[in-house]
């Protein structure tokens, strides 16, 4: 495993994460009988994956809960990340998410608390001081953001010590290389990568949208006349999957999966700290972590670049991969 400093102030994190939305909130992801969280971390932490990462919002807590119980006498072992719902972020709801997360972890500390999406009609200075308060009682150790586009980080970054942005970010969506990336490396903040495999579009799982789950069809890059889209876009259902068609050519002439060749992109990719990846069983786990030992020649790189720029351009600035440039909640 390869590790890399978390921005300027933040601690050494492998370069795949595990995300736990998946082993707690079965309604999304859907309810699988087969599901071992326990074995699933265990395994992540036997290969040297040391950051988990999960948030209040994910399962109403449960992923939070389902966690910390898969730690158990593993938690000194790695560093927890969590996150607090915009909603939350004023003095009094802050300290006490925080808490919570604090409790349906079983832990003393985080040693990451990040807020979830940018907040609006609060002033910054209210709701940093809230969290170096926290930070100055041990209950939270380094301070990081999610979905925070180049103003929002900016003002964030200001006001204290911002290790990480956590923003969506793969092969088929790459609209944070246009500002939030470059944004992050000029102010040394790193880079936490979610969604890498696109909700498993990467890994190959579809070749049609048609045959896309309906909760994993509301992104940008799926028509607006999709049941359960928000955007009001056209989408780029096309260009998505003769990018993906591309992808496996390549995949198969390496001979590797498209999930790997996915995963290995975008740790390459300058300002990327982490990936994070969702694993139920250990077997989903082990078949990503193939990436983070395979080194992608340049002219791969720059070939698989090259497939997904149509998309690229046709998706835009707008980092928001849910709502449309009107609606962005990301500035």
């Amino acid at each position: 495993m390869q590790y890399r400093q978390l921005g300027a102030t933040g601690p050494r994190v492998s370069v795949l994460s595990f995300g736990a939305w998946q082993i707690g909130d079965p309604k999304y992801w859907g309810d699988d009988g087969a599901d071992d969280a326990g074995a699933a971390v265990g395994a992540a932490i036997d290969t040297g994956i040391n950051l988990f990462d999960t948030a209040e919002q994910y399962g109403n807590g449960e992923s939070e809960r389902v966690l910390g119980k898969a730690l158990g006498a593993r938690r000194e072992e790695v560093y927890v990340a969590s996150k607090v719902s915009p909603e939350n972020c004023n003095a009094l709801k802050l300290r006490q998410s925080c808490e919570r997360s604090l409790q349906n972890l079983g832990t003393d500390r985080l040693d990451l608390y990040q807020i979830h999406w940018p907040f609006r009609g609060i002033a910054f200075e209210d709701v940093f001081a809230e969290l170096k308060h926290l930070q100055r009682e041990g209950k939270i150790r380094h301070i990081g953001v999610s979905n925070f586009g180049p103003a929002d980080l900016k003002q964030a970054h200001r006001r204290g010590e911002i290790c990480s942005n956590q923003i969506g970010y793969n092969l088929l969506f790459r609209a944070p290389e246009y500002e939030i990336v470059p944004a992050c490396q000029r102010m040394d903040v790193g880079v936490l990568a979610y969604m890498p495999l696109m909700q498993g579009l990467l890994s190959g799982r579809w070749m049609a949208a048609d045959d896309v789950p309906q909760n994993r069809r509301r992104t940008r890059h799926f028509s607006k006349e999709r049941p359960g889209t928000r955007h009001g876009e056209e989408g780029c259902e096309d260009l998505v999957f003769q990018a993906l068609a591309g992808i496996a050519k390549i995949a198969k002439e390496l001979g590797e999966t498209m999930a790997t060749v996915a995963l290995a992109w975008l740790i390459a990719q300058p300002g990327v700290t982490s990936a994070i990846v969702g694993a139920r069983k250990p077997e989903q786990l082990e078949r990503n972590l193939r990436a983070a030992e395979l080194t992608l020649h340049a002219g791969v790189i720059e070939e698989l670049g090259a497939i997904t720029h149509p998309i690229k351009v046709h998706l835009g600035h707008n980092a928001d991969m849910w709502q449309g440039e009107g609606d962005s909640r990301i500035q």
